[in-house]
Order: C-alpha cells, then structure tokens, then sequence
C-alpha cells in the first residue's frame, strides 16, 4: 500500500517538474474571485481576512461532477462519506459531522436531514457558479450548526442574453444522467431554468468470508429529478428583486414492493438595495419543505412518515466608512417545524431569532481586523440564549504573502429530532431523545500562511478546536431486565478536541497545465461519555492521513479541436473503529475493525468539437480498486467505471 502511495505523489509530481522546465508566469484570475461567506461581504480571494477555499465553475466543469459530495471528495482532502444501514450518507470533514457543518446555497438554510446529514442528492452542481469553504467555527455569523465550518453553494447569475445547454452521461450499472440549462434576459431582467435527472440501477458486491462486523450486500441505486427556477428584475440600477422556486424528488428501491420517497418544495424572495455610495441594505425570505414517504405498491398509496418546514426572514445592512472599513449589522428569524411519526408527540416547532454585527477594519495597507458578535434565541422548551464572538485577523508582511490568524466559538444548539426522537430502528435498538440536552460549544484557533509566487501558490494551515459537551448517540442500554431491544439515547459526551494541520502546492502554467497536491492531517479522538464509557460511533473517525492529488492539460489545437486531460487521486491512511459484532445482539460486545488504507484514481479527456460540443471520456476508479469487506464504513465501488458523457451548447450552433 505504501509504494501506491509513493507512486501516486510522482505521478502527481511530475507534471510539476515538466513545467518548471518550460514558461512562465501564473495567471492570476482567481486572485479576483470574489467570495463572500468569511465576511458576509464581497472580498477578493486575496485579500479576505477569512481563510476561504473556492471551488471554481473551472474545476467542477473538469471534473464532470454531478452533486456536492462527488466534487467534495475530488478535491478535498479529509473528507470522507460513510452510510448508515439503508446506505443514507455522513460526511466526516476533518473530524466534523453533518450536524456542526453548515451547508448552505446562496447563504440559506437546508430544511431535512438524514443521519443528521442533508440530502446530498439534492445539491445538484449543473446551475453553480462556484462553492466556497470556510473551516472553523463561524457561528459568529451563521449561528448553530457552523462549529465546524461553513460550505456555502453560490448558484450562477445570468450574464447572457440567450443560452441553451443540453447534456447527458452513461456509465457503470445503467447510471444516467442529463441536464438542460436555459438561460435568457436583458439589462432589466435574467431567467435561468435548470432541469436535471439521475438514474442507476441496484447492484450486488461481495465481501470476503468472516467479516468483523455488519457488511452490504447490494448497493442501492436510485431516481432523481430535480428543477430549478430563478428569475431576477431590476427595476433601477441601484436596486434588484429576484426569485427562486425548485422541486427535488428522489426515489430508492431497498424493497420492490415499497420503494421510499424523499421530495423538497423550496423557494424565496431577496431583495437587494444599493442605497447610496456607501449603504448596501439586502432582505429575504426562504421556504424550504423536505418530505420522506413510503410508497405501498400493492394499494398505490404514498404514506408521508417525516416533513420538515422552515420559514426563514433575514435583513442584512453594511455600511462602508471613508477609509474602506465596513460595519455589517443584520438579523434572522426562523419557524422550525418537524412532523415525524418518530417523534414521541408527533410534532414539534421551535423559533430562533438572532442578531449580529461585525466590523472589519483596516488599520493599514498590511493589517486587517475584523471582529463579530453574535446573539441567539430558541424558544423550544426552557429558552435557549447565547452570545458568541469571533475575531479574525490579516497581516501582508510581504507582497503575495498572508498570514492569517482566528478565534471563534463554536455553538450548535441541540435539534428537535435529537431531543423528542422516539423510534424503533429496525428491531436493533430504540433510538432515544432527549429533551434535557445541552447545547455544544467549542473554541477554535487557527493560523495559516498563503503565500503565491510567480506561478504557484503555497498554503499552510493548522488549528486546534476544543469541543464541550458534544452531543451524540450515547452508549446502548437495556432500559429493563424484560427489554429485547436495547435503547440508545442521545447524550451530551466529554469534551474532546480536534486538531489538524493542511499543506498544499498549487500551479498554472501559461501552456496549458495546473497541477496541485493537497495534505490534510487530522486527529480527531472519539469522547466518551459523561460516565466514562465509549460512546456509540457507527461512523469511523476522521483519517489521520489524506492527500489529494490533481493535474490537467488543456490545449486547443484549431478552433474546431480542444482537448482537456485530467487526472485526479486520492490516497488515505488505514483507521480502527470499534464497532459492535452485531448490531442486532450487542450483548455479543464490540471488536476493533481495521479499515485499510487506499487510493482511488479518475482519468477524464475532455474533447472539444468546435464551440458547441464537448465529449468526455471518464475511467472512474482506474486502478480497479475494491474493498475487501463492504462494511458501513468502506468506500461503496465494486471497480473500474467507464463512463461517457456529451454536452451541447445549442445557442452557439443557431
């Protein structure tokens, strides 16, 4: 394992001695993107005071990704999904669950969850512009749920009067998918229309004989349609009201005879208004219904068991001072309503409402300081309030050089499916709510140094995250002697800390060439309970070692040929987790289950066939790998996947 590692980092190493070998300089346009989540304020990605990662249109373009989670794994590292048993996702993002990462699409809430994960299904990345990170805690600004960090999807804005794109791609067990973009406006307005549906087929895999613990034995495909719709008008030049409406629907066939059914019914309005050189005044509002439902074949009749609503109002206000420094001041109010059939009243809802305001000051051309302050109020059971600061700082000893240095508090409120779950979970064991829950707090510090020369970019990261009281699933009991189902309740564990370090190198060379290497260690140590014992953790700890590895090609040899070769690896350390024997008899105790180190590699040629037309050839998993054991845990591939793809600009051939 460890020479396929080593040989993975020349294979990624060699373009960048190739192209030292030839020009030149970098070129620089992703020194202007602009971002706005580490500041709530439009920043280049140079000068934010925030350490933000961006996800370019560029690089999810290349890699033909289809949903968050396929460009998330591509091109970061220590993130890593595992599934629960009816194979529902969970992201570990450098020792950070679903629940303390935000995820957001154009700064708005995600109404759903599943194992405490939104549905990644839904986030769909043929209508996006491009995705921003922010690692840490930034409750600061976003409020509960962001302990760990913010991933904020920016959809795209109509920049052309008329443009009509259709696409489709094949591959590995009837996998499907096509899309159609349609996009048209003028000055005064901007429609975008976005379709797009996947497909694949159920399929089987084998494990190897003796497993430790529970493994699969098929892996779930699906259906998904999913549409989108955004209009934009501007009546005067200073002021934009625009619109947004979508509907996702994913089904799943673990049983022929009730397949299950998850939809969303989300909109908004926003309204955006320059009102003089130096006020920016923005207002919203935001619905989002995520439904889970059981479909019964034999009397046709689709059984809704789970709907989670959110209606969400925000007022945002900046104003810029003579020197450039800017005050933010804005407000949020959200209803929260969950109906579950799992839950022991049936429903409950909850508001929360917030306020906050935030300075960034530059008190030269090389120091920068931004410092915010948070309050939050939830009005479910005994009124939940907390304040929560954060400072961040910037200094720029040396042109191209930054260093970066933050403090936030962390804080995540405990959500109402946590407190009043109550639900048999397939006769294993009886998940408990609990209504006396804690919320959890952390302290984050981080620093890291960015530093660009000439064609490349260096960044160095480390930070340290002290969490308290976490809450979790606890350890398993039998309520009474009668009992034959254990109960698992959630708990508030010991606090715990995470601590972690990235290094990357990053290149763009004028013929064409852009190669980089990312290392992300990560130490995250399981907490135990208030009592000492070993929590329940059905998911693996976060993978001490990552590294992603990435270059491409891009040449256009006549107007009428392009061509684009990619290559993409990913290589992880082994990890133990203890796990139950069997997660149906606990009383039969745990064992340690070793998960192997592994790389996985994706080759993709993109070909260019006049303006219009691109054809993509993919080799998913190109050096065939396949776990040995297909626990809850391992990476869900029985092999290589050819996969072929083609889309088509129709508004250029007219």
């Amino acid at each position: 394992m460890n020479k396929t590692i080593y040989a993975s980092f020349l294979m990624a190493m060699t373009p960048l001695a190739l192209a030292a070998q030839t020009d030149t300089l970098i070129t620089a346009d992703d020194l202007n993107q602009v971002v706005v989540t580490g500041t709530r304020t439009p920043k280049t990605l140079l000068n934010t005071p925030v350490l933000t990662r961006v996800i370019s249109h560029a690089e999810i373009e290349k890699a033909d990704a289809t949903t968050l989670q396929d460009v998330l794994k591509q091109n970061i590292p220590g993130v890593e999904f595992s599934y629960s048993m009816n194979q529902q996702r969970h992201m570990n993002f450098s020792g950070f669950g679903g629940q303390s990462m935000l995820i957001l699409v154009d700064g708005e809430r995600l109404a759903g969850e599943t194992m405490d994960n939104v549905d990644f299904d839904r986030l769909t990345l043929s209508n996006v512009d491009h995705i921003e990170i922010v690692k840490g805690p930034v409750s600061a600004l976003y409020g509960s749920n962001a302990s760990g960090g913010v991933i904020n999807i920016i959809t795209k804005t109509n920049d052309k009067p008329f443009r009509l794109n259709v696409n489709t791609r094949l591959g590995k067990h009837n996998s499907q998918r096509y899309g159609l973009t349609w996009q048209q406006g003028n000055h005064k307005w901007a429609n975008i229309f976005d379709f797009s549906r996947t497909s694949s087929d159920n399929y089987d895999v084998q494990s190897a004989a003796n497993p430790m613990t529970r493994v699969f034995a098929t892996i779930y495909g699906d259906n998904t349609y999913n549409f989108k719709e955004q209009l934009a008008f501007r009546p005067v030049k200073d002021f934009k009201l625009s619109g947004r409406a979508s509907y996702f629907y994913r089904q799943t066939k673990r049983s022929a005879d009730t397949p299950e059914r998850y939809r969303d019914y989300s909109g908004g309005l926003r309204g955006e208004w320059q009102a003089a050189k130096n006020d920016y005044l923005y207002g919203s509002y935001s619905f989002d219904q995520y439904d889970k439902s059981n479909f019964q074949s034999s009397s046709k009749l689709d059984i809704r068991y789970y709907s989670n609503v959110q209606n969400a109002f925000r007022l945002l206000y900046n104003h810029t001072f003579a020197k450039g420094n800017i005050l933010t001041v804005g407000s949020d109010y959200m209803y929260d309503y969950l109906k579950d059939n799992r839950l022991g009243e049936g429903a409950h809802h909850q508001d929360s409402f917030d306020a906050f305001a935030q300075y960034d000051g530059e008190l030269n051309k090389i120091w920068e300081i931004v410092a915010a302050l948070r309050y939050d109020y939830f009005s479910d059971g005994t009124s939940l309030q907390r304040l929560t600061p954060k400072l961040s700082v910037r200094h720029t000893p040396l042109k191209g050089l930054n260093v970066r240095f933050g403090y936030g508090m962390g804080f995540r409120a405990p959500s109402l499916k946590e407190k009043y779950y109550q639900y048999d979970a397939a006769g294993i064991w009886l998940i408990q709510g609990n209504p006396n829950l804690k919320p959890e707090y952390s302290d984050n510090f981080n620093l890291s140094l960015e530093y660009r020369w000439h064609y490349l970019e260096f960044l160095l990261n480390g930070y340290h995250n002290h969490v308290k009281d976490k809450i979790a699933s606890g350890v398993p009991y039998y309520a009474s002697p009668s009992d034959r189902t254990p109960t698992l309740p959630y708990v508030n564990l010991a606090s715990h800390s995470v601590n972690g370090f990235e290094a990357s190198v990053k290149g763009h060379w004028r013929n064409g060439l852009s190669a980089s290497i990312a290392y992300a260690y990560t130490d995250e140590r399981i907490p135990n309970d208030k009592d000492g014992k070993t929590a329940n953790n059905e998911y693996i700890p976060a993978r001490k070692h990552a590294v992603n590895l990435h270059a491409d090609w891009e040449h256009n040899f006549s107007k009428w040929y392009g061509i684009n070769v990619m290559i993409d690896g990913k290589a992880v350390s082994g990890v133990d987790n203890v796990e139950y024997v069997n997660y149906y008899d606990i009383s039969q105790g745990t064992a340690t289950v070793s998960y192997p180190a592994y790389t996985l590699w994706k080759l993709l040629v993109s070909n260019r066939v006049g303006k219009a037309i691109k054809l993509n050839l993919t080799v998913d998993n190109l050096l065939n790998y396949k776990p040995k054991y297909y626990y809850l845990n391992a990476p869900l591939t029985d092999g290589t996947n050819f996969m072929v793809g083609l889309s088509v600009d129709i508004d250029k051939l007219l």
